[in-house]
């Protein structure tokens, strides 16, 4: 973990507050290039945009990529704020990204370290370079918090 990584992170926690601020599960993701320069950052969307795949990390993905013109970005760091689910790991994989660091863990859902491990499997074509825990307190509090008051307002 580098100073950069939390940086970049706490990017993605903005994002993911907005999201959250938006009645979207708190996910925020943003993606980086080679150079160091951040070139999307996104939300999670799929319950405003009616979108399924409308993942922070898709998002990023499908902006970085319409920005830079090409669906591989290689060399690319992706930050997300909760460990991608088996499509966000997938897109991720797809797009070449060479690098992915997340913060918290998702033990229901992640299929990056806790229940699969999509983005390092040696049966795939290619492999990314996965930090795990950057900022895992604030990341995992975010998405905490937000599922509390849920239960609040359903009670």
């Amino acid at each position: 973990m580098t100073d950069t990584d939390e940086k970049m992170m706490k990017l993605a926690l903005e994002a993911a507050r907005a999201a959250g601020a938006q009645g979207e599960v708190p996910v925020g993701a943003c993606a980086v290039d080679d150079q160091g320069e951040v070139v999307s950052v996104a939300g999670n969307a799929p319950i405003s945009t009616c979108d399924p795949t409308a993942h922070a990390e898709v998002l990023a993905l499908r902006a970085a990529a319409k920005k830079t013109g090409n669906y591989r970005l290689t060399g690319f760091t992706v930050y997300t704020t909760i460990e991608p689910c088996v499509m966000c790991a997938g897109a991720l994989v797809n797009a070449r990204v060479a690098r992915l660091v997340f913060g918290a863990p998702d033990e229901r859902f992640g299929a990056v370290r806790s229940i699969y491990r999509l983005c390092d499997d040696s049966s795939l074509n290619h492999r990314i370079d996965v930090v795990s825990g950057v900022l895992e307190s604030e990341c995992s509090e975010l998405m905490s918090s937000f599922f509390r008051e849920r239960r609040k307002e359903k009670a």
